[in-house]
This record gives structure tokens, sequence and C-alpha cells, in this order.
């Protein structure tokens, strides 16, 4: 099995953040993030680029997985 690295780790803990976000405004309509950092605030739209990011690069990292 691959030992994640600092990268992959990273990328891990902002889906799950993106996910319970995402939980968060389908179950009770509310936004965390937005919250957090205010409605689409720059801060905000970095966090959501990160966690879009993050999706990509775990999702074209699975293949890398699948092969070993």
């Amino acid at each position: 099995m691959k030992k994640l690295s600092v990268i992959d780790w990273i990328a891990l803990i902002l889906i799950i953040v993106g996910g319970l976000n995402w939980l968060l405004v389908g179950a009770f309509n509310v936004d965390l993030v937005a919250k957090i950092f205010g409605g689409m605030s720059a801060i905000a739209r970095v966090v959501y680029i990160l966690v879009g990011l993050s999706a990509l690069y775990v999702l074209f990292s699975l293949g890398k997985l699948a092969k070993k």
C-alpha cells in the first residue's frame, strides 16, 4: 500500500471539510464555510477553490493508487 504524502493528507482533509459542509447545506441549509469566512468573501472563495482542486487531485490520484 502506498504511503500518503503531505499533499495527499491535505487534499483528503479538504475533501472531508467540503463533504461535511455539503452535508450541512443539504440537511440544515447552513453553509459553514460562508458563516466562518463571510458570504462569498475572498477567503471563502479560496476555500471553495481549494476543496475543488483537492477533489480533482484525489480523482486523478486514484488511478495511480489502483495500479499498485
